[in-house]
């Protein structure tokens, strides 16, 4: 026994592979599970107990060199680059890099923004997280609103007064703080993404954007406010489409109305998209409450507003034809690759 492990300690200690299979057939022939080691130690099940004594520890000595050798081998050929270990075809096409596209919510959010700036709209933003007064109390929300309840707002703070602070659930935010540090005339859209505690499916989602208007200035009227949404009617989905203003309720508008277009998808015959009845509600809008003048500082009686709001998934599942609001958040890329590139 001794012969023959003198004899592989040669052998392990002068092996030098020249590739991955000659160090994967050393492997095999000394740690494998039929390999020299494994016969040894059958091997030394047979001899007398002093036997043991001396060739036990020269039995494990050899086994450590063994696999001393092999993680040495084996690392030294991980950290070689490629080239060496591989028979690869240099004159072979290399493989391109894909051109991205712009995420649909951004076509439709920037479509969108380009429509209102050429009507003298600027654009703009304000913080995520707000407080009671820029998200609720301003807007003429009353203290018993089912807004305020847990079950539709993510509140971060709330201790049921002016220092509740809560994730925002619309950018009419945005407008509070416009009018309390400026001046009218005011013409400006904020776009932004909201967040409201509610069951995600494929009509709804716990967040999702929102692109919000507001026009105050001297003798304002509701005439003004429908040739502006009818012209960002025509302008996004076309000629053909036809448009209706319903009455509706909202706490910082009065008036307020809910705007529907014809169905994208039937053409106003009827479908699931909009429950059979040819229109699907796009935006909520109104004339600016006195009440929110006021709160922001501006004279009612001297200027008078409107403001809109629409949520970016409902025009581009509109626009695109997409059915299912989740998509745009998981970031598949077979769903996104359907949208046109843009050179970034």
């Amino acid at each position: 026994m001794q012969e023959h492990i003198d004899k592989y300690t040669s052998e392990i200690d002068g092996f030098s592979p020249a590739n991955h299979d000659e160090l994967e057939s050393f492997r095999i022939k000394f740690l494998g599970t039929k390999g020299i080691i494994k016969d040894l130690f059958e091997q030394f099940k047979t001899v007398t107990a002093e036997e043991k004594r001396v060739f036990g520890k020269v039995l494990n000595q050899f086994k450590q060199l063994a696999e001393t050798k092999y993680n040495e081998l084996k690392e030294s050929f991980d950290l070689q680059p490629a080239t060496q270990n591989a028979q690869i075809d240099l004159t072979l096409p290399g493989e391109g890099f894909e051109i991205g596209s712009r995420h649909p919510l951004t076509l439709v959010r920037n479509e969108i923004i380009d429509i209102f700036k050429r009507l003298g709209f600027v654009v703009a933003e304000g913080p995520e997280i707000e407080d009671d007064w820029h998200n609720f109390s301003a807007l003429n929300f009353p203290e018993e609103h089912p807004a305020r309840d847990m079950q539709d707002t993510f509140f971060i703070k709330k201790n049921n007064g002016k220092d509740d602070i809560a994730l925002r659930t619309h950018t009419s935010s945005v407008q509070v703080r416009m009018m309390e540090n400026g001046k009218p005339p005011f013409r400006a859209i904020m776009p932004g993404r909201v967040y409201r505690n509610e069951a995600i499916s494929a009509r709804a989602h716990c967040f999702f954007h929102q692109v919000e208007g507001l026009y105050v200035d001297e003798n304002v009227s509701f005439a003004d406010l429908k040739q502006t949404l009818y012209h960002f009617v025509k302008e996004l989905y076309g000629e053909d489409f036809k448009v209706r203003f319903r009455p509706s309720y909202f706490p910082f508008t009065e008036p307020s109305a809910e705007m529907d277009i014809s169905c994208t998808i039937c053409k106003g015959a009827g479908c699931n998209m909009c429950k059979y009845s040819g229109w699907v509600e796009i935006l909520g809008c109104g004339m600016v409450d006195p009440n929110v003048l006021e709160n922001c500082g501006i004279d009612s009686k001297k200027y008078t507003g409107f403001a809109f709001g629409m949520g970016i998934e409902r025009i581009a599942n509109l626009k695109y034809v997409i059915r299912d609001l989740r998509l745009f958040s998981e970031n598949d890329t077979r769903f996104l690759k359907q949208f046109q590139p843009e050179v970034i």
